[in-house]
């Protein structure tokens, strides 16, 4: 199942994207996601049996999709996760997984701006598998991992370069307003029979920048949330972002930053595209989470 977040004429609502259409999930169900998740098989066997009743359709092109999880309790990234990325870097394999925190308030939908804000021009690129989490789980051996896994998403840790040096936790420069998108739906963990042989490619405009397979991590997304659970509580729709492959435009020659008026464009196989246009960002501009 594809799981949406959605304006229809205005109105948050969540449901299922089925073709070229979506399902919005009854009144009854809840209308925010983390909810939705969190409430379980229940949620997601009634929004099915709409499906499967020929429930009424809204075109896709008739509404605006948000990011799938506006407000993640949690946003996690992972540093140096895939080899080929820690190559271009210069910096040593991690012993452990390198967990660091995007704040959720730069989370961004499917077609909405990332914005160059006017104190860097440092703004670059990261395509990402992200895992959601679906239910509260705490000390989840590697292998039960998949149990709590509600589903899986597109990530784009947009970073600002040279704020991510000022300090060795890398949170202001991860954190930016925009500087999160997710999407373009959830979906769900049993569509996906192996997370870890995915292709993943990101294109700015028509160039294609990063090319791998998710099955080149380091750690695994059951080892990820293994090691990350024995420190936190983990509840649905918390987000961690896996890692990024080569290609980041900080090691291109000349860097190939963001610049206004480009399109990122991120696929993985299975979940679909993440598209995003780059824009400067506006005087006054005030974050709306998930538009």
């Amino acid at each position: 199942m594809k799981l949406a977040t959605f304006l229809d004429n205005g109105v948050r609502k969540i449901g299922a994207v089925v073709g070229d259409a979506v399902v919005a999930a009854g009144a009854e169900a809840p209308n925010d996601m983390l909810a939705f998740l969190a409430a379980g098989d229940s949620a997601r066997q009634a929004l099915q049996a709409l499906i499967n009743a020929d429930a009424p359709r809204i075109a896709l092109t008739d509404v605006t999709l948000l990011a799938p999880i506006p407000r993640p309790g949690k946003l996690l990234g992972v540093g140096l996760n895939y080899a080929d990325h820690i190559g271009e870097t210069g910096l040593e394999k991690p012993e452990y997984p390198t967990f660091f925190t995007k704040q959720s308030t730069c989370v961004i939908g499917p077609a909405a701006a990332i914005h160059i804000p006017p104190i860097s021009d440092k703004v670059d690129y990261e395509g990402e598998l992200a895992i959601v989490i679906g239910q509260r789980c705490k000390n989840v051996p590697a292998e039960r991992a998949v149990e709590v896994i509600a589903g899986y998403t597109i990530g784009n840790d947009v970073t600002v370069r040279d704020w991510q040096a000022r300090t060795p936790t890398w949170t202001l420069g991860k954190s930016f307003d925009t500087h999160g998108p997710l999407g373009p739906w959830l979906i769900t963990a049993d569509e996906i029979a192996d997370p870890h042989n995915l292709s993943l490619k990101t294109w700015v405009d028509g160039e294609l920048r990063q090319n791998a397979n998710t099955g080149e991590m380091i750690f695994n997304c059951y080892e990820l949330i293994a090691y990350l659970s024995q420190v936190m509580t983990l509840e649905p729709g918390d987000v961690i972002s896996t890692g990024t492959p080569a290609g980041v435009g900080v090691k291109m020659k000349p860097r190939g930053y963001l610049k206004p008026g480009q399109t990122v464009r991120i696929q993985i196989e299975g979940i679909g595209d993440l598209i995003n246009p780059v824009i400067a960002e506006p005087a006054g501009f005030l974050v709306q989470p998930g538009v």
